[in-house]
């Protein structure tokens, strides 16, 4: 669609962009996708945090991804949990036994999320990590970024990544909050924004 400011062919000018949605009402959301770890596993953990906008303001309405290997390092193959089992209605390998590694969430009323997943294991020269993916008013694209949960200094000083962001490291570092849980906030703009990464 565009528009004119006289009306004629010669004085065409482009339709500003701009984004549309969300509309995540549909298909998107997943019921269920913060409990990513086997039911009583040992090595659950929760992560959670808020998505925060450029002024600090919290996001209602964003998506957060997650994917995870399991504790050794290994990446799980169980049949994914983005396919319903047509019998139940309920999602193939979400069956609270097997791990999938994936799980996406919604932000609440607050711009709050949360998962209760398996601690990474390290996988190749990387310290472990969780991958993240971001939906959200204001992006035409999705955002991906990782969170280094804190635990082994050793390997975090090693990880190439951290150590290419320079200070911006602790952007991609979770807090410690005791029993197993993380906080980590994810600042799409401005004073502390997040480090998101680019694949090419």
């Amino acid at each position: 669609m565009t528009k004119t400011d006289t009306g004629s062919p010669e004085n065409v000018l482009p339709t500003p962009s701009h984004t549309v949605g969300p509309f995540y009402g549909y298909a998107l959301p997943f019921r269920g996708g913060e409990d990513i770890a086997p039911l009583g596993h040992p090595d659950t953990v929760t992560v959670h945090g808020y998505v925060l906008d450029g002024e600090g303001r919290p996001l209602p309405d964003a998506l957060v991804e997650l994917w995870g290997p399991r504790p050794d390092g290994t990446v799980p193959e169980v049949d994914g949990s983005l396919r319903r089992d047509p019998a139940t209605g309920g999602y193939l390998g979400r069956n609270g036994v097997e791990f999938t590694g994936w799980g996406r969430i919604q932000t609440d009323a607050d711009g709050h999320w949360y998962a209760r997943t398996l601690r990474p294991g390290a996988r190749g020269d990387s310290a472990p990590y969780l991958s993240v993916c971001v939906f959200a008013r204001g992006l035409l694209v999705h955002l991906f970024t990782r969170i280094y949960l804190p635990r082994d200094e050793a390997a975090l000083a090693a990880d190439p990544l951290l150590a290419r962001v320079g200070d911006r490291r602790d952007t991609l570092i979770a807090g410690a909050e005791g029993d197993g849980t993380y906080r980590f906030d994810i600042r799409l703009q401005g004073e502390g924004e997040t480090v998101f990464l680019e694949f090419r």
